[in-house]
């Protein structure tokens, strides 16, 4: 009897021990989620609360004469050679009347970017009819105003350590009190390609970039990768040589991606010429960088299909081609696309591979097509956060979160098509 009392204080005794580690591991396992949570949480209400002002901009109401004479002397329209800068200079001196010393009037000019004039040549191209009147238009104001309208400048700093002077502040309030001051949505950011001034700086070149390259990488990696790894699982046969590439591969999966930029510099630039800095050069590169992960996840998606699959379409007759097509492939198509979500994910976040290729080049135009310079939207996010502009800070957070919404864009409709796909057995 006393045995069987000191084997059950010895089992009760183990059983609370137990139950101690499993409460301990349920509370370290839920302080670990908490944190990675709370860190998550951080990153995004930092990215957010530096990005989100960049999506207003500061514009400036000025009524611009446009002066036949100036526009089109002898009668005939030339934007070319239209002075389009002085008719906004002009608008923006009539403001001020009293400004008339030459340093006052250039530090007066600055207020109002350098895309007033690109805003006044626009609207003259759409409507010529428009010469001779007197128009009221809201331009785009400087960087530096902008900036101090969203108060990240400080009018009480020393005059020394700010961008903008005393006399131009009160210029800016004075503007601002009557009504000619006014925040909008920054459209820029998402209709222009890159630009040295911040208040014209977009992100739509470096988006139809990453598109073209990504568009590219999909169309080769997917289908290579598939069929690479169809033929390592369901015919090749097992071999030194299956096992090497398939240690290969592995392998490749986890070079650094810088590596396959120099591999890309010295194949499709220096040996086939292709055309520097193109989306069809980036594309080519982030394949090579995709493919060992659609291999080994596509790999992985077929070793999931249950043998009695391919037992039973061999039964009744089928080979073993119409069993890979019409019965393992279906089957294991969900989780090759997981494989391709995972590397175009990659892929789109990638910039060590598109700076060895020379996609870091200013690209002003918009690509057009896939030979066109281009340059990428991380390479966009490391150029500008590169910039001594204060501008470009939040222009940064913004490009951040407009790759972040590309990629959960591109995320779902793969899941979406994941899911159209997905059968149950």
């Amino acid at each position: 009897m006393a045995i069987e009392k000191t084997t059950r204080e010895k089992v009760e005794a183990g059983l609370a021990r137990r139950h101690r580690k499993e409460a301990l591991f349920r509370v370290v396992g839920m302080l670990a989620t908490v944190v990675g949570v709370l860190f998550l949480g951080i990153f995004f209400a930092t990215l957010v609360a530096k990005g989100s002002t960049a999506f207003k901009q500061t514009f400036v109401q000025l009524d611009i004469t446009l002066e036949a004479d100036v526009l089109a002397p002898g009668g005939t329209l030339d934007l070319g050679y239209a002075d389009f800068d002085g008719l906004v200079r002009s608008a923006l001196g009539k403001q001020f009347p009293e400004v008339t010393a030459r340093a006052d009037r250039r530090q007066l000019y600055r207020l109002v970017s350098v895309g007033a004039s690109y805003a006044l040549r626009d609207l003259i191209e759409k409507n010529p009819a428009l010469l001779g009147t007197t128009q009221s238009l809201w331009v785009p104001a400087s960087s530096d105003v902008d900036m101090l309208i969203k108060g990240n400048i400080d009018s009480n700093v020393d005059e020394s350590l700010r961008t903008l002077s005393d006399q131009q502040i009160g210029w800016v309030t004075r503007l601002a009190a009557r009504g000619r001051v006014e925040s909008r949505f920054n459209k820029a950011l998402f209709t222009n390609g890159d630009s040295r001034d911040p208040e014209l700086a977009g992100v739509k070149g470096a988006v139809v970039g990453s598109f073209y390259m990504l568009l590219v990488t999909i169309t080769l990696s997917f289908p290579i990768g598939v069929a690479a790894a169809i033929y390592l699982e369901e015919f090749a046969p097992r071999s030194r040589l299956s096992d090497l590439i398939e240690v290969n591969i592995n392998n490749l999966a986890a070079v650094p991606s810088i590596v396959f930029g120099l591999l890309g510099l010295a194949v499709f630039i220096d040996w086939m010429a292709l055309p520097r800095s193109a989306p069809l050069v980036g594309g080519l590169v982030l394949t090579l960088l995709t493919l060992p992960v659609i291999i080994i996840a596509s790999r992985a998606a077929i070793q999931a299909v249950p043998p009695s699959i391919r037992e039973a379409a061999l039964g009744i007759g089928a080979s073993n081609t119409q069993v890979v097509v019409h019965h393992v492939l279906p089957l294991a198509m969900p989780g090759m696309l997981t494989g391709a979500i995972i590397g175009m994910s990659r892929a789109l976040g990638e910039s060590a591979p598109l700076l060895m290729i020379g996609m870091v080049a200013f690209i002003v135009d918009v690509p057009g097509s896939l030979t066109d310079p281009a340059t990428a939207l991380p390479v966009q996010i490391y150029l500008w956060a590169d910039s001594p502009e204060r501008a470009f800070a939040e222009r940064t957070s913004a490009a951040i979160i407009v790759l972040l919404g590309f990629l959960l864009l591109m995320n779902f409709a793969a899941v979406v098509l994941r899911k159209r796909m997905e059968r149950k057995w």
